[in-house]
């Protein structure tokens, strides 16, 4: 019977020759009668049985059992059968034999027949049989030891884990023949190329070597082993702490581990948002792989292969020979910085969680090949609480940025932060109480509201507009390649797509955009026109670059032409953006007149809430004055911020234009804090009537006409009362003053608004500068002209 793996390459022979042997060898010098007389009755006993040092086969074992128990009693004692759990085994097999009563009660618990110790493992044993030759035969320097675990269900069917031992001390490796002796040069291949199975198997042929004897197998229970508890703690404890006494710890545990003084530990993060190896924050620990940068594109820091390991595979990167890399690789950025750190080998090894690499352990040493692929195993047996302590390392990171963004954003507006914390300590004191423990909402009375907005003008129909454009450009194409194709193979189905092409060009031509053309063509494009492209390439050179060309165009998700609408998409987007980080900082100057609630929003443009009053702010008085300061600020920050929309859209693809407005609330109102909804409302219904106002307002037309109150150029200031309209033009003359508005200022009325009546509008132009150092003032009219002209 063969029990070796299939693939097991080298000649395996069961015997005992070595442990008769040291009993031959003890009898010379032992002095104790009892000692003696054990010897000489085991080996008087062995010797009617010279199978047992010639060779068994598997098949015999059961035959011979007695004198076999009886041969191994010294490594098997009876004593501690009840507690050892132990093994005899054919070498490089999963065959048992001799097992402790401690084994085969532990056995007896597993009910899958076809279970086997070592198969459940990631044991590898043409590894582990080169390695041996290595090492016995070779004195190569390497560190066989690797741990292996396994897991079996006690009695009460709960999972405990064992750590797994093998004792190959009883087994004889030798060399057949000459021809197969490995140089030095062949053992330094061999081991610069860990994961070269082919290389590997060219060294170790069929039968090149031999094995004889036996192994021991040993279980330890781990599961709570106290060893790896305290690395645990360490890592879980301590990951990411600035200390350099835990820095130190850590190094020590690994050089434990490792049994080896020659050993430096570091780290490396990364952020997968940004595709970036980072430095640890908050600690002191050296990452070998940045050297001295403190951040590196992956994509600039690894060469192919190391890429491949550490971000795609998520193996370990082995290095024995650090400028033997280095020489064979293009990108050595990261072998760079090892030389210049001096060291010689080095392992990498990659954290993932979930598909996503979380960060590298990395181990480098001064002296060449003492890092490899062997010792590199070790830390299997430790990534499960590597991962732990970097999953919870980068939660605690988050929460670090999520209180950062609460301190510098507005979520929890830092005006009203007070209320927020008067309410927690009573909901801590009621709930010490045992009564109310609901977090109520929140009430701010009598506030009054300012509220502003920049947008673009006819958003929706230049997006419809950049989507009709890039339909025509793409049906243009289409019907280019269709025609080609046509003169080389005149086939019918060429005219007839040709056909249905044209139709939707002059309906293109000819009409707006709608939903249902919009899907006709994205449905023909689909099923009829890409599928011909594949044929249509292989028709000649022309047409399969003509096709290539085509489809270089094409969106990769979609199918179709984006660019226009990704055009006009990323122009919106980049001029919100700035317009938004530009008021935030306008925001500041604002806060230093009178402290207020303030939010702002994007969506085409850029909205903003003020709420001022007295309940906003704990301990400091309110005067009106701060109102009318504060709607002056609105009202020039408006203007800037028309100014900033174009100025913004120099080194952008598309010109797009703005209209701004401004809403004057003449009565005070209240606004809630809603606690199951997590954001803040006017409080009651006639406040809602603001917010009528503000969602309408925009779209409303002046009275007896058809045209909008928001215009491009010009702001909109939308009021109720005569005291408003006076305070503005007021504001307005001081601003034209100041050369920011034109002298035409419009007074209008404007239509009712869901039974909101009574609504004027001053409209005034604004003056515009192309630079925000420009002195000179323009008109938009003149401002569109020269922006055409650039």
């Amino acid at each position: 019977m063969n029990m070796l793996p299939e693939d097991f390459m080298m000649e395996v022979t069961l015997s005992f020759h070595k442990v008769i042997d040291h009993y031959r060898e003890r009898l010379k010098t032992e002095t104790n009668p009892i000692a003696i007389a054990f010897l000489t009755a085991t080996l008087d006993y062995v010797s009617n049985h010279p199978r047992l040092e010639e060779g068994l086969q598997v098949e015999e074992i059961e035959q011979e059992k007695e004198v076999i128990n009886t041969l191994l009693s010294d490594l098997f004692p009876r004593a501690l059968t009840l507690n050892e759990i132990k093994a005899a085994t054919v070498p490089f097999s999963d065959f048992l034999f001799n097992k402790s009563e401690r084994f085969e009660n532990l056995l007896s618990h597993i009910k899958d027949e076809k279970f086997s110790l070592l198969s459940n493992t990631d044991f590898d044993y043409f590894t582990m049989a080169s390695g041996v030759i290595l090492k016995d035969v070779y004195n190569a320097q390497i560190d066989l030891s690797k741990p292996l675990h396994c897991q079996i269900p006690d009695g009460n069917g709960n999972l405990k884990t064992y750590r797994i031992t093998y004792n190959a001390d009883f087994v004889e490796v030798a060399l057949k023949d000459e021809k197969y002796r490995l140089t030095d040069v062949d053992i330094k291949e061999l081991l610069r190329n860990p994961e070269n199975k082919k290389l590997w198997k060219s060294k170790f042929p069929k039968n090149s070597y031999t094995f004889k004897g036996f192994g021991i197998i040993s279980l330890t229970d781990v599961t709570m082993d106290n060893a790896i508890s305290d690395l645990k703690t360490v890592l879980l404890g301590n990951l990411g702490e600035k200390s350099n006494h835990e820095t130190e710890k850590v190094e020590k545990i690994f050089k434990q581990m490792f049994n080896m003084e020659d050993l430096h530990v570091g780290f490396t993060i990364y952020n997968n948002v940004d595709m970036l190896f980072e430095n640890m924050v908050y600690s002191d620990s050296s990452s070998f792989l940045l050297g001295s940068s403190h951040e590196k594109n992956c994509n600039n820091a690894l060469c192919a292969d190391s890429y491949a390991h550490l971000l795609r595979d998520f193996t370990p990167l082995v290095i024995t020979d650090v400028k033997n890399y280095r020489d064979n690789i293009e990108n050595t950025f990261l072998p760079d910085n090892l030389i210049e750190a001096g060291f010689n080998s080095a392992i990498f090894y990659p954290i993932s969680h979930e598909g996503r690499l979380l960060g590298i352990l990395e181990l480098a040493s001064y002296t060449p090949y003492l890092l490899n692929t062997f010792n590199a195993q070790k830390l299997e047996g430790i990534s499960d609480y590597l991962k732990m302590a970097l999953i919870r390392s980068e939660q605690e990171y988050e929460t670090t940025i999520k209180a950062l963004i609460q301190t510098e954003c507005t979520s929890i507006h830092p005006s009203v932060q007070w209320k927020f914390e008067q309410e927690a300590r009573r909901l801590i004191r009621s709930r010490a109480e045992s009564s109310d423990n609901n977090f109520n909402d929140l009430v701010f009375e009598d506030v009054s509201p300012l509220y502003g907005q920049i947008d673009v003008v006819g958003s929706s129909d230049a997006r419809n507009e950049a989507i009709k454009t890039d339909l025509i450009s793409q049906l243009e194409l289409v019907s280019e390649i269709f025609a080609f194709a046509k003169a080389n193979e005149p086939l019918p189905i060429y005219d007839q797509i040709i056909h249905r092409i044209h139709k939707f060009q002059v309906e293109l031509e000819l009409n707006s955009i709608n939903a249902n053309t919009e899907r006709e063509i994205i449905s023909i494009l689909e099923s009829e026109v890409n599928p011909f492209m594949v044929h249509i390439k292989d028709l000649s050179k022309k047409l399969k670059q003509l096709v290539t060309d085509y489809e270089n165009t094409l969106n990769h998700d979609s199918g179709v032409v984006f660019t226009n609408r990704d055009n006009y998409d990323t122009t919106v987007q980049v001029v919100n953006e700035r317009l938004a980080r530009f008021l935030d900082r306008k925001q500041k100057e604002a806060q230093e007149i009178y402290p207020h609630f303030f939010e702002r929003y994007k969506t085409d443009g850029v909205e903003h809430n003020i709420y001022v009053g007295s309940s906003i702010v704990r301990g400091q008085s309110y005067n009106p004055v701060y109102l009318y300061n504060l709607r002056l600020w609105q009202l020039q920050t408006m203007i800037q911020m028309e100014n900033k929309f174009y100025q913004y859209q120099e080194s952008l693809p598309v010109q797009i234009e703005a209209a701004s407005m401004i809403l004057v609330f003449g009565n005070t109102l209240s606004i809630r804090y809603r606690i199951d909804e997590k954001r803040f409302d006017v409080d009651g219904a006639y406040n809602a009537r603001y917010e009528v106002i503000k969602k309408r307002i925009d779209k409303a037309n002046i009275k007896g006409t058809q045209e909008r109150i928001t215009q491009k150029g010009k702001i909109s200031i939308i009021y109720t009362n005569h005291e408003s309209e006076l305070e503005y033009l007021r504001y307005i003359s001081f601003l034209q003053d100041q050369k920011y508005l034109n002298d035409k200022i419009e007074l209008l009325e404007l239509e009712d608004v869901q039974g909101v009546i009574g609504l004027k509008a001053i409209r005034v132009g604004v003056l515009y500068n192309k630079k925000s150092e420009d002195k000179k003032r323009l008109t938009f009219k003149d401002l569109l002209q020269e922006l055409h002209q650039q």
